[in-house]
Order: structure tokens, then sequence, then C-alpha cells
């Protein structure tokens, strides 16, 4: 039991943040509770404090609208925090769209499901042409084009106030990562990942490898998300700066030989010294 919980500390955790940040959204549209009101493009935390998705206020001002003094002062400080302390985790530890494509993806493992997967080929750097074509589509339209579509706000919408068409969305990523390509939607197309992946290049809060103990078992390339930023794993030690890395612990939690953990960034070991 005790080792089952181990290889779960960080899932575990961040499923009661998914969950408990919808019920709280929700508590507060529903039930006028004060803790959070409003929704994962703009709220207000304990009726004071403003919070705002500011890869949504920069579709905002793309698209020429007039923006609140809260509105941009809660972007601010979201993005001030993801840029110098949590980096991109939101995108595993609040997206309620995470679990979806977890699921879709621990399916897709399987030898069965990962032969009858299509041939599509997508490079990660896709997702910053997404990202792109967003801002300039925001800019034509007059509306913020991603904030319209996004299968994440529709799929927090639909949880908190049962909408039922956001439910076709949900549906269509997790069948894309499960039948067309692996990690399809976070890895490559999510235009909100790849924002917090380009502002989080020097965040604190880093993924710090031990090669000294590291038995290069591979185990954390197969679970990984990301698994081209554990170039290091093997090799050197040190901290995974690469922005991409979402911080779901999920390669922490498979390596048995302890060469992987969370620590600040300044605290990495050196690449020169081999741990010692």
């Amino acid at each position: 039991m005790a080792s089952r919980l181990r290889d779960l500390r960080y899932l575990l955790p961040r499923r009661l943040v998914q969950a408990g940040v919808l019920v709280l959204l929700a508590g507060g549209n529903l039930w006028g509770w004060r803790v959070v009101q409003g929704n994962l493009s703009h709220s207000r935390l304990l009726d004071s404090v403003p919070l705002a998705d500011p890869f949504a206020v920069l579709q905002l001002l793309a698209a020429g609208g007039m923006l609140t003094v809260d509105a941009l002062l809660g972007g601010a400080l979201v993005l001030v925090f993801y840029a110098l302390v949590g980096g991109r985790t939101f995108c595993s530890w609040v997206c309620p769209m995470n679990p979806v494509t977890d699921l879709a993806n621990r399916i897709g493992r399987n030898r069965s499901v990962a032969r009858a997967r299509g041939t599509v080929r997508m490079g990660r750097g896709t997702r910053y042409g997404v990202l792109g074509l967003a801002l300039v589509l925001s800019a034509i339209l007059g509306v913020p084009a991603f904030e319209t579509v996004s299968p994440i706000g529709l799929l927090q919408r639909g949880l908190v106030f049962g909408a039922g068409g956001a439910w076709f969305a949900v549906a269509a990523v997790f069948l894309f990562d499960l039948l067309v390509h692996a990690n399809g939607f976070c890895g490559h197309l999510c235009p909100l990942g790849a924002f917090y992946a380009a502002v989080s290049r020097f965040s604190l809060i880093r993924v710090r490898h031990d090669h000294v103990k590291c038995t290069r078992c591979n185990d954390c390339l197969c679970v990984c998300p990301e698994p081209q930023i554990l170039e290091l794993v093997g090799q050197a030690s040190g901290s995974v700066l690469d922005g991409v890395c979402t911080n779901c612990g999920r390669c922490l939690e498979v390596c048995h030989d302890d060469a992987l953990r969370f620590a600040r960034r300044d605290a990495a070991l050196s690449l020169d010294s081999g741990g010692s």
C-alpha cells in the first residue's frame, strides 16, 4: 500500500487540485461562495484579488478590446507566478483537460492501440504556430480566437454549468490523443501550453537529475509527456531547464533510483561535478 501511494504521490495531489479548482469555481458561480468567483480566464480570489489568464488577456489586447485594470493586474499576477515560480504547472496541476489527455495517453500506451494510431506526425513547435495563429485571428476577427473555441474553457463551463456542448470538444480531444497522435493536443497543438512554456524558461521550480544514482532504466522517458526535455537523463547531473516541462512529477513517481526530484533552479547539481 505504501509503495502504491509513493507511486502516486504527485498524481493524487494533482487530481485533488484540479477537482478543487472546479469545485471552488462552481461554488462561487452557483452557490455564492466567496473563495473564487469567475472562471479560468478571469476570476477574483477572496473577493479582492483579481486573477486572469495572461494568454486570454493577450488575445483581448490583440482583438482591440478595452481591458479593465482588474484584468490587466490579474493577468500580470498570474504571469509573474508562472514565469518565476510555477513554470508550466497550469497544464498538469490546474487544467481540467489534463485528466482527459492523461487517460487517453495511458490507454494509448497499450501496444494494440498504439499500432492502430494513424501516421499523422507533428513537430512540438506546431503549438507555437497555433499560438501565433490565435493572436492573428484575434486581431482580424476582433474576438479572442482561442478563448472562443478552447476545449479547456468549454470543459470548465460544462463541469461548472452543465453545458452539454462541451462534451463534444472533450470527446474530440480524447479521441485525437488516443487514435491519432500520442499527447497530440497538449504536446503539439494547445497554444495555452505553448504560451506557458515560452514564459517559464526561468522559473525556479525544476526537476533535478542525479546521473550517479541513475541506472538508465528509461522509465521516466516512457511516462513523460515531453520526453525530449529529459536528454540529460543518464548523461549528466543538473536541472531540466526547458520551459515545456509541466512539473507533473510523473518522472519522479516512476524513478525508483531516486535520481529525480524537485529542487530550486539554483540548487542544481553541477554538470561538471558528476554529482560530487
